[in-house]
Protein backbone atom coordinates (compact mmCIF):
# COMPACT_ATOMS: atom_id res chain seq x y z
CA UNK A 1 0.00 0.00 0.00
CA UNK A 2 1.20 3.50 -0.74
CA UNK A 3 2.55 5.42 2.23
CA UNK A 4 1.84 9.12 2.67
CA UNK A 5 3.52 12.03 4.45
CA UNK A 6 6.82 10.63 5.67
CA UNK A 7 8.32 12.62 8.56
CA UNK A 8 11.46 12.43 10.67
CA UNK A 9 9.45 10.70 13.41
CA UNK A 10 7.73 8.38 10.93
CA UNK A 11 10.06 7.97 7.92
CA UNK A 12 7.92 5.23 6.37
CA UNK A 13 4.95 7.60 6.32
CA UNK A 14 1.35 6.55 6.92
CA UNK A 15 -0.77 3.86 5.32
CA UNK A 16 -4.09 5.17 4.01
CA UNK A 17 -6.04 3.36 6.73
CA UNK A 18 -3.79 4.90 9.41
CA UNK A 19 -4.45 8.40 8.10
CA UNK A 20 -8.18 7.76 7.99
CA UNK A 21 -8.12 6.53 11.60
CA UNK A 22 -6.23 9.65 12.68
CA UNK A 23 -8.93 11.76 11.05
CA UNK A 24 -11.56 9.70 12.87
CA UNK A 25 -9.77 10.29 16.17
CA UNK A 26 -9.69 14.03 15.55
CA UNK A 27 -13.41 14.13 14.76
CA UNK A 28 -14.18 12.18 17.94
CA UNK A 29 -12.10 14.61 20.03
CA UNK A 30 -13.87 17.60 18.48
CA UNK A 31 -17.28 15.98 18.88
CA UNK A 32 -16.67 15.35 22.58
CA UNK A 33 -16.38 19.11 23.02
CA UNK A 34 -19.82 19.83 21.55
CA UNK A 35 -21.80 16.79 22.69
CA UNK A 36 -23.38 18.74 25.58
CA UNK A 37 -24.30 21.76 23.45
CA UNK A 38 -28.03 21.56 22.74
CA UNK A 39 -28.21 24.42 20.23
CA UNK A 40 -29.52 23.35 16.82
CA UNK A 41 -26.25 24.31 15.12
CA UNK A 42 -24.19 22.15 17.47
CA UNK A 43 -26.62 19.24 17.06
CA UNK A 44 -26.38 19.57 13.27
CA UNK A 45 -22.57 19.55 13.39
CA UNK A 46 -22.59 16.57 15.76
CA UNK A 47 -24.99 14.72 13.48
CA UNK A 48 -22.73 15.43 10.49
CA UNK A 49 -19.68 14.26 12.45
CA UNK A 50 -21.41 10.98 13.32
CA UNK A 51 -22.25 10.42 9.67
CA UNK A 52 -18.70 11.28 8.60
CA UNK A 53 -17.32 8.82 11.18
CA UNK A 54 -19.51 6.09 9.74
CA UNK A 55 -18.29 6.82 6.21
CA UNK A 56 -14.67 6.94 7.37
CA UNK A 57 -15.13 3.54 9.04
CA UNK A 58 -16.24 2.12 5.70
CA UNK A 59 -13.18 3.71 4.06
CA UNK A 60 -10.86 2.25 6.71
CA UNK A 61 -12.28 -1.23 6.08
CA UNK A 62 -11.81 -0.85 2.32
CA UNK A 63 -8.23 0.42 2.75
CA UNK A 64 -7.43 -2.48 5.12
CA UNK A 65 -8.85 -4.95 2.59
CA UNK A 66 -6.65 -3.45 -0.14
CA UNK A 67 -3.60 -3.65 2.09
CA UNK A 68 -4.35 -7.32 2.81
CA UNK A 69 -4.64 -8.04 -0.92
CA UNK A 70 -1.38 -6.24 -1.68
CA UNK A 71 0.45 -7.87 1.24
CA UNK A 72 -0.58 -11.24 -0.21
CA UNK A 73 1.23 -10.29 -3.42
CA UNK A 74 4.60 -9.85 -1.71
CA UNK A 75 6.78 -6.77 -1.47
CA UNK A 76 6.82 -4.02 -4.05
CA UNK A 77 10.12 -3.66 -5.88
CA UNK A 78 9.62 0.01 -6.81
CA UNK A 79 11.98 1.25 -4.09
CA UNK A 80 14.75 -0.75 -5.80
CA UNK A 81 13.83 0.33 -9.34
CA UNK A 82 11.75 -2.76 -10.03
CA UNK A 83 8.15 -3.30 -10.98
CA UNK A 84 5.23 -2.46 -8.69
CA UNK A 85 3.10 -5.30 -7.32
CA UNK A 86 0.09 -4.05 -9.20
CA UNK A 87 -0.45 -1.58 -12.03
CA UNK A 88 2.22 0.25 -13.96
CA UNK A 89 4.98 2.60 -13.01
Amino acid sequence: MTHFFPTAERPQGWKLEELLMEIQNDIVRRSEKIVGDLRPQARAVLHNNIEILSLLTQCVHKAEASTKILDGMGRSETDRGGAPRIGRR
